[in-house]
């Protein structure tokens, strides 16, 4: 087996952990951070809108030895408004310019065939009008609010209202997130932008009900026990599936970061980079909120929950009550509630995050011993 399929049977079945929601504060206040230079980037330097969204023209000229940098000032000093110009196969041009009159679109074309040396019929040209941009971005924001409607229902019904809402603000901090890196880089908003996001939600969502669901089936019947809170049962579910976790993320990233990389970097095509660069943020920042940011949230809800409280207590009056014995000398620890003898398991003695190493039940007297008896 190799390492890391080792590692992760060990975190399953609870023998070696890290203390992800104990230590909650700490992905709280990056996440914080990161959001928060989010939202000043969205703030500063605002989205770059296409098209589709802002209203414009795009034209698309025929094979042309005309560069890229001189294509883009004839239609900048032509329209009046910022171009941006992509180069395409067969040494085609991909001109773009937002927010362009019907009178400035032909004004344009005809400065784009007269700079190449062409008919104007040569020029394709595709106008946008800004109404129907509004149109489609009212869909868009339409289709996300009903996306986290239908989440918070189903979280709701399925599991139970806490986890909801933890899932409502993970989904929202990689939203967040996503966007503000959009405006920090500068790539164009457009129609393949949006089903980068809707994509992202998806999946992030997909993660964090995996935890979701080994919670729900480890806290089964939790308060009839006195050996663990919520919060650590919270952190062994969450150990259990980390590995799964990161295995998902990183076959996803990898095709993304293809195309984001090679395809939009080294090869120019533009186009890809309306929908890798959601997908590659999006991914990366639903497998860190499903991990560090919806269980802890889960767990701190759930604590302040009475039964919660009152169970912590218990496991705490149960282990000060067991050192004592311990530091003492005497017997087996007693359940601190009932007064029975409770034998600890050894690979449930120890919190979650806490490495323990699995000791034979039959050492020390304890069990059936070994050989025929006399």
């Amino acid at each position: 087996m190799s390492k890391l399929g080792n590692l992760g049977a060990r975190l399953y079945r609870g023998e070696v952990g890290y203390d992800f929601v104990g230590k909650r504060k700490i992905w709280y206040g990056i996440s914080i951070l990161i959001t928060i230079t989010a939202i000043v980037g969205l703030a500063v330097r605002g989205l770059n809108m296409g098209i589709e969204f802002s209203g414009g023209a795009v034209f698309t000229t025929p094979s042309t030895s005309v560069s890229a940098e001189q294509a883009q000032r004839t239609a900048q000093d032509a329209s009046g408004h910022p171009a941006i110009v992509q180069k395409l196969g067969n040494k085609t041009l991909r001109v773009q310019v937002s927010e362009l009159s019907t009178d400035q679109s032909r004004t344009t074309q005809a400065a784009l065939a007269k700079k190449l040396d062409v008919p104007l019929n040569k020029i394709n040209a595709d106008i946008v009008g800004p109404s129907w941009g509004d149109q489609i971005a009212n869909k868009a924001w339409t289709g996300l609010a009903v996306f986290m409607i239908l989440v918070v229902i189903y979280l709701a019904i399925a599991f139970e209202w806490r986890m909801a809402v933890a899932a409502l603000i993970a989904l929202i901090h990689d939203l967040t997130i996503t966007v503000g890196v959009y405006a920090l880089v500068g790539f164009e908003v457009t129609p393949g932008t949006v089903i980068g996001l809707l994509t992202i939600l998806g999946y992030s969502l997909y993660d964090t009900v995996v935890v979701f669901d080994g919670l729900k089936e480890s806290s089964k019947d939790i308060t009839k026990q006195t050996r663990w809170t919520y919060s650590e049962i919270a952190n062994r579910s969450l150990n259990g599936t980390l590995v799964r976790s990161i295995n998902t993320t990183v076959v996803a990233l990898l095709p993304v970061a293809g195309l984001l990389f090679i395809g939009g970097g080294f090869l120019g095509a533009g186009m890809l980079n309306d929908i890798s660069l959601a997908l590659f943020v999006g991914l990366a920042a639903g497998a860190y909120s499903s991990i560090f940011i919806a269980t802890p949230l889960v767990a701190d809800l759930k604590e302040r929950d009475p039964q919660m409280r009152a169970l912590a207590k218990r496991v705490a009056a149960k282990r000060a009550a067991a050192t004592a014995k311990a530091e003492s000398g005497e017997g087996e620890p007693q359940d601190a509630v009932t007064g029975d003898e409770e034998p600890e398991d050894p690979e449930d003695a120890a919190p979650a995050g806490i490495v323990r190493q699995a000791t034979p039940r039959n050492r020390g007297g304890r069990g059936r011993p070994s050989g025929k008896r006399r």
